[in-house]
């Protein structure tokens, strides 16, 4: 049961009440008059006490739904308007969570990229100067074995 069939129970209840109310006093009715003994001249005025109509209840018991349904409607409207603003600072609150942890990432995918470069390039001229290295040393073997180079000089001292 959803709470907006929750709300409109008491409503249909003062409706329902409120029939009973007419039917029982479309049954009954009661005046009360002075008893015909009493001196005119000293007693007060008969007061006759005349019951609601039927009418007049109905208008009251309509007037209590109405008041209720307003209240429980403005009671609605605020919750929805709460829930509303709860919700779209909810989502700036993640919107801005995403945004920083997307930041975030990034550079440490640019700085990761950086560090793997740096570390290809030493790579590379270590290999590089490596492969000079031999490469003179072959050439000094070589030029050892050549007459009339100074490799093959400095090997005759």
């Amino acid at each position: 049961m959803n709470n907006m069939s929750l709300r409109a129970i008491p409503a249909a209840l003062a409706l329902t009440l409120a029939g009973f109310g007419l039917t029982a006093v479309a049954q009954t009715t009661t005046t009360t008059t002075m008893p015909a003994t009493a001196p005119a001249a000293t007693a007060p005025a008969p007061v006759t006490v005349q019951p609601a109509t039927a009418t007049e209840k109905t208008k009251e018991a309509g007037k209590e739904a109405w008041d209720s349904t307003k209240k429980t409607t403005r009671k609605a409207v605020n919750a929805t308007e709460r829930t509303a603003e709860n919700a779209t600072d909810a989502t700036k609150r993640t919107a801005r969570k995403a945004t920083s942890a997307t930041k975030n990432a990034a550079n440490k995918t640019g700085n990761a990229a950086k560090n793997v470069a740096q570390k290809t390039g030493n790579v590379v001229a270590n290999a590089g100067h490596k492969t000079a290295d031999g490469m003179r040393s072959a050439g000094h073997k070589i030029g050892e074995k050549i007459p009339g180079t100074a490799e093959n000089e400095a090997v005759k001292k």
